[in-house]
């Protein structure tokens, strides 16, 4: 239930990241036994294998897990080949890819956003009643068709000069051409490349290849499906937010429960070992992949098991529990929760986060309570260890993304996870995300820290919930300047013996309390919605 609860207000992010072409395979180590499935091609010899087949040596195997890069000079050429040429290939851009929640879509405009590199348009036809997803530029000058909007007859409208489109990508006015000039608006060059899309688990997913052949993709391959969140006995509360580092360094994160008595410190409740070594209360995790394959893999984390669906879902839920003894099997229901994160590429350097934490328990608190009060302390803990893995990411592309494996030293079973994702990166996907060339892997310079841990435009913007509480916590703010305003001018207006005493200092206390209101509030407003640095020293 602890566990529960800290993840709940996320436990989100930590840990290494850059791209790995061909270098270094990962080296033998106690997590992993791979014996792939969906191939032809067993590796006995893999990282991870020990965690399920037991440790009969342990200092050897921390050696050759990770040696410093000053100790190992070779390479072993023989397994990196056999990692890179043999069996089945993860392709980034035969997968469905999630882009917002539905509940942070708002059908009366369009929505610009950016998924493993490219930039798209989201809108709502309301003609078809769905949600479409097309190429965000114009095809008569390149002007994002996001800055656009809905027309009076549905259409998708650009706002440069008035190009008009339907649910399929098809132009249906260009106003500049003359009436008796040829139909231009039906020439193939004047439609918009429209990519599939479908909406499941309260997400808008889009196949990332506007090419016709893949006009029913649907038909023949869905995204992943998380049962839970369309359960309507379990909570469904969703939230999202742009991240400072990559789609790598998130996921390895979110697979990092050690990392959160540590970078969460005093915001997050774990559980506490029996016999404490340090203040903070870190204690060995024993997590183990249990299956490992080109789609993924399933772990065994000890209070739960998890999955990871490439690319995008991280999916870790609760062992069923029996109903304690004696009770009545009916009417005992069993608590169960699930961990939901979705993790999008969306350029070198930059992720979004999506995030659902369904409970079938606690109900009446999410109606209760609105979203955006949970989504402060979530946001909270991903500022908390955001600086940390921002700086990470620029550390290991100096190293080089080859270089992984040389450059962390992972020695112990709660890396398990961490080891896992990256062999699966390194075996199947070709080391990094494939961004086709669009980028040259080098990462823009660090911002400012205003900027880097900036929750207006990472969050607040792109959530209805908070967008809403935002704007009308500035209106209240407002109105108790007004009343502390009003007041003073009234007890200055007013005549000597005109308004009793007591009047008098009443309205000198509603001046000072609504000041002192407005003061708390504008601080509250721009630590919680705007900005909110993080010292780990003085936690």
């Amino acid at each position: 239930m602890e566990t529960m609860i800290s993840f709940s207000a996320p436990s989100f992010l930590h840990i290494p990241t850059p791209h790995e072409p061909t270098t270094p395979p990962l080296r033998k180590s106690m997590f992993f036994s791979t014996t792939t499935t969906n191939t032809t091609t067993q590796v006995t010899n893999s990282p991870l294998h020990s965690m399920v087949h037991g440790n009969k040596s342990k200092s050897k195997l921390f050696t050759a897990l990770s040696p410093s890069p000053l100790t190992e000079s070779s390479n072993t050429p023989e397994a990196e080949t056999e990692v890179e040429s043999k069996g089945e290939k993860f392709d980034w851009y035969s997968q469905w890819y999630p882009v917002m929640p539905i509940c942070d879509l708002d059908k009366r405009a369009p929505h610009g956003k950016k998924v493993l590199g490219i930039d798209v348009v989201v809108w709502w036809d309301r003609n078809e009643s769905a949600w479409k997803v097309f190429d965000d530029a114009c095809p008569h000058r390149l002007a994002p068709l996001s800055e656009g909007r809905i027309d009076q007859w549905g259409r998708l409208q650009c706002v440069y000069h008035g190009w008009c489109f339907n649910g399929s990508g098809d132009c249906k006015l260009i106003p500049q051409a003359p009436p008796d000039a040829p139909p231009f608006h039906t020439f193939k060059k004047a439609c918009v490349a429209a990519y599939p899309s479908t909406v499941q688990n309260g997400m808008l997913w889009f196949w990332p290849n506007s090419d016709p052949q893949y006009k029913d993709i649907l038909e023949r391959k869905k995204p992943p499906y998380i049962p839970e969140i369309d359960d309507p006995s379990y909570t469904s509360l969703m939230g999202n937010r742009d991240i400072p580092y990559g789609y790598e360094v998130l996921i390895e994160n979110l697979m990092d429960p050690a990392h959160v008595p540590y970078a969460h410190y005093g915001i997050m409740r774990t559980q506490k070992p029996k016999e404490k070594v340090d203040r903070e209360g870190g204690r060995p995790l024993e997590l183990a992949i249990e299956k490992f394959d080109v789609n993924g893999f399933l772990a065994e984390q000890g209070w739960s098991k998890s999955k990871f669906m490439p690319p995008c879902v991280f999916y870790a839920y609760s062992h069923d529990q029996p109903a304690p003894s004696g009770e009545n099997q009916k009417s005992s229901k069993q608590k169960k929760f699930s961990l939901i994160f979705v993790c999008i590429p969306v350029s070198p350097g930059k992720s979004r986060l999506i995030w659902c934490f369904p409970r079938n328990f606690g109900l009446w608190m999410d109606k209760i309570v609105p979203r955006w009060f949970f989504h402060i302390g979530q946001n909270l803990i991903l500022d908390s260890d955001l600086y940390l893995l921002h700086v990470e990411e620029y550390k290991l592309m100096e190293v080089g993304s080859a270089n992984w494996a040389k450059a962390c030293f992972v020695p112990t079973k709660s890396d398990a996870l961490v080891v896992g994702f990256r062999k699966w990166l390194n075996k199947y996907a070709g080391g990094q995300v494939d961004w086709r060339g669009k980028y040259s892997g080098v990462l823009a310079p660090t911002p400012p820290r205003e900027q880097l841990f900036d929750r207006y435009w990472s969050h607040v913007v792109n959530c209805r919930s908070c967008n809403r509480a935002y704007k009308s916590l500035n209106v209240a703010e407002v109105a108790l300047q007004i009343i502390c305003v009003a007041s003073i001018g009234i007890v200055a207006a007013m005549k000597q013996g005109t308004m009793s005493t007591f009047t008098r200092s009443s309205m000198v206390v509603v001046a000072v309390l609504s000041f002192a209101l407005s003061r708390w509030l504008a601080h509250f407003i721009y630590k919680n919605f705007r900005y909110h640095d993080y010292n780990h020293a003085f936690r």
